[in-house]
């Protein structure tokens, strides 16, 4: 099959969507499809076109920034002309061009799929307002000339007030996670490297500073959990300075932060292997997301499959992960204290939160889940 993928970020952007995709993009290659995904030029230093991994990438100049999203002018002539060269068009959400990229399909007779990350929830303010009302609009065109909508769990779409209005569409199909192995000497190495004690009880986050994430929970459990735990200290990967949109975020965290000096530790951005290796060094990792711009939290697997056990918000989709797998707890959104009782329970007996990991691994695969998609799209283009 030709295949289009169209999303607003892609890699080297860096979130649970831009890696979700590009992991679906490469198993799709290697499943013997051609792939190409349109995006937007978020960096004027990137290529404007590129193969990477056997994907072609085709990136479109942004014009204007609207909080999170961008507005590129050529985006509907350059869809056009992609459309035609495709047999399917998969439509990443939420994004503000699924509009005319569903119209322009529609028009030129090519299928539809959508995959429905989350809903979008942006700050208060006028031009966040008219941001989400923008992509409200453009979700539902989109979603009325889908054939089917992919989601990460049936739990997150019965529980979408968006999704719901199209229910008989949608398609549970969790998303791709894998990992780069590393060896005892690599884990070994990133213990010393970040000055990581043995003795340390480490409590991993996962993810931008954003404010969907919720680090001002784990911050506050973190004092109860010490009481019990003094060596507990939670190590932060992921971006946490200059992340689009949430300026206003970090610096409301930053003195919540500073009271708890070394014991938390922020890393920024790692390499794969030492992304593996820092699960390893994990007693727990923590995902205290807060609304539903979360559906699943593709790292809680990625844990897992290390056989580090997780604690997460007892939300749609984000407890899924948990719920499958037995190798976690699920904690009351927003309390503090029931977040840190669900660490402190894993820290007392982690034996209690193991898991089958060959199976995890093995169902997660991106190799499986492009062959969910690919079983999808066939039947959608009548070829089952």
């Amino acid at each position: 099959m030709r295949i289009l993928i169209a999303l607003t970020y892609y890699r080297p952007h860096y979130s649970g969507l831009t890696i979700y995709t590009e992991r679906l993009a490469r198993a799709l290659v290697d499943l013997g499809h051609q792939v190409t995904v349109l995006t937007s030029q978020f960096e004027k230093e990137l290529p404007r076109e590129e193969i990477v991994d056997g994907v072609k990438v085709i990136r479109l100049p942004v014009a204007l920034h609207i909080s999170k999203g961008v507005i590129m002018p050529s985006m509907p002539f350059v869809a056009w002309r992609e459309i035609r060269k495709a047999d399917i068009v998969n439509i990443h959400l939420p994004q503000l061009d699924a509009a005319p990229i569903a119209l322009n399909a529609r028009i030129l007779g090519k299928p539809v799929l959508l995959t429905y990350h989350c809903d979008l929830l942006l700050p208060s303010g006028f031009i966040n307002r008219l941001a989400n009302i923008a992509s409200d609009v453009a979700n539902h065109i989109a979603s009325s000339s889908a054939a089917k909508i992919v989601t990460n769990t049936m739990d997150y779409a019965y529980n979408s007030g968006f999704l719901g209005r199209y229910i008989d569409k949608v398609q549970e199909i969790p998303p791709p996670a894998t990992l780069v192995p590393a060896s005892k000497a690599a884990i070994d190495a990133f213990r010393v490297k970040h000055s990581i004690n043995p003795d340390d009880k480490v409590i991993g986050m996962v993810g931008r500073l954003a404010s969907e994430k919720g680090a001002e929970y784990l911050a506050r459990a973190l004092p109860i959990i010490q009481e019990k735990y003094p060596n507990a200290r939670v190590v932060h990967v992921g971006q946490y300075e200059g992340v689009m949109g949430e300026e206003a975020y970090a610096q409301k965290l930053a003195s919540l932060l500073k009271d708890l000096g070394d014991r938390w530790k922020f890393l920024g951005l790692i390499s794969d292997e030492e992304l593996t290796a820092f699960f390893n060094i994990c007693e727990v990792v923590a995902t205290p997301s807060t609304n539903s711009t979360e559906s699943f939290g593709i790292v809680q697997v990625e844990s897992m499959i290390c056989g580090t056990p997780t604690v997460v918000s007892d939300m749609p989709g984000m407890r899924r992960p948990v719920q499958i797998t037995g190798m976690g707890r699920t904690f009351s959104l927003r309390d503090v204290q029931d977040l840190a009782n669900a660490i402190i329970d894993i820290l007392d007996a982690p034996e209690n939160y193991q898991g089958d990991l060959p199976w995890i691994k093995e169902r997660f695969s991106p190799e499986t889940i492009a062959k969910e998609y690919e079983t999808l799209m066939l039947d959608i283009l009548g070829k089952a």
